[in-house]
């Protein structure tokens, strides 16, 4: 019963639940970034560079027979990967990017605001008067 207990206590510390969810909300925005990008970006992008897929790119190896099937290094769907990290990773700086100046315009609007000033009121100073009269 021990290392059920130890488990328990492992599985129930906050630093294991909290990283669950991070990685639940991970999974869910890597499936809405990879839309933005697939069902978005890519469109404009393959009309500009003419529809080239690199994927189809391969160095063949030793060809294929009746029995099986060819031998090949498929550098064409590496560079097609690497091509589409690019772009995901210039997606999110520019996203980052937008949401800092937007922070950064919040803080500089907070920073900016006027302190708010107490006007001394009649029974204050009244109070500091009698305070400095029991001084004497």
């Amino acid at each position: 019963m021990k290392i059920v207990d130890e488990f328990k206590d492992f599985a129930m510390k906050g630093n294991v639940i909290d990283m669950a969810v991070g990685i639940v909300i991970g999974v869910a925005f890597g499936r809405i970034v990879s839309s933005v990008v697939n069902d978005i970006l890519m469109p404009p992008i393959g009309v500009l560079i003419g529809g080239v897929n690199f994927s189809d790119l391969k160095f063949i190896i030793k060809e294929a027979t009746d029995k099986t099937p060819a031998v090949s290094i498929n550098y064409g769907n590496f560079i097609q990967v690497v091509f589409d990290f690019i772009i995901i990773a210039f997606s999110m700086f520019i996203v980052i990017k937008a949401m800092n100046v937007a922070k950064r315009q919040r803080e500089k609007d907070l920073v900016e605001e006027k302190p708010i000033v107490v006007e001394e009121s009649k029974d204050l100073e009244l109070l500091s008067e009698i305070r400095d009269l029991l001084k004497k």
